[in-house]
C-alpha cells in the first residue's frame, strides 16, 4: 500500500490538479459544477451548463449528468463531509435526476433547479469550515 502512496504523491507533483489535498480538491469541484451548470450562454437563457443541455436527452442524459453529480457526492465524502450533508446531497441529486426524466416539464426544471450548484455551497462549506487553507478570493463577489 506504501507503494501505490509513493507512486499517487509522484503522480501528483507532476499533475498538481490531481492532488489529493483539499485546495486541489475544491479546484476540480468548482470546474466539475461550472461545467455542469453554468458552461454556456444561451440567448435568452443566459447561462446553461451540461446539466441542462444533456438533460434534453431522454433518460439517458439525466442518468449521465447524475454520475457526473454522484462524483461531487463522492469528493465530498473523501473529504470527510457528514453524513447528513451527504444525504442532502444525494437528495438534490436525486430530485434533480427523477424530475429531470419527465419529458418537457423536467427539462424547465434542470434549467431552474441547480443541484450541483446546491451540493458545491455544501461542499464549499465544508471547505471553509475544515480545510480554510484552502479558501480561494471569489472575484465575482467583490
Amino acid at each position: 500500500m506504501k507503494n501505490t502512496d509513493a507512486r499517487w504523491d509522484q503522480l501528483t507533483a507532476a499533475l498538481p490538479d490531481i492532488g489529493r489535498d483539499p485546495a486541489s480538491v475544491r479546484r476540480r469541484v468548482e470546474a466539475l459544477e461550472h461545467l455542469l451548470e453554468r458552461a454556456f450562454t444561451v440567448p435568452v437563457l443566459g447561462k446553461v451548463g451540461l446539466d441542462s443541455v444533456v438533460g434534453l436527452l431522454p433518460v439517458i442524459g439525466d442518468l449521465v449528468t447524475a454520475s457526473m453529480g454522484g462524483y461531487l457526492i463522492w469528493e465530498a465524502r473523501n473529504l470527510g463531509v457528514s453524513r447528513w450533508m451527504q444525504a442532502r446531497m444525494v437528495a438534490n441529486v436525486g430530485v434533480d435526476t427523477a424530475l429531470g426524466m419527465i419529458p418537457f416539464a423536467g427539462d424547465i426544471f434542470d434549467f431552474v433547479f441547480k443541484s450541483n450548484s446546491k451540493n458545491m455551497r455544501l461542499i464549499k462549506k465544508h471547505l471553509d469550515r475544515h480545510h480554510p487553507g484552502s479558501r480561494t478570493i471569489d472575484a465575482a463577489r467583490l
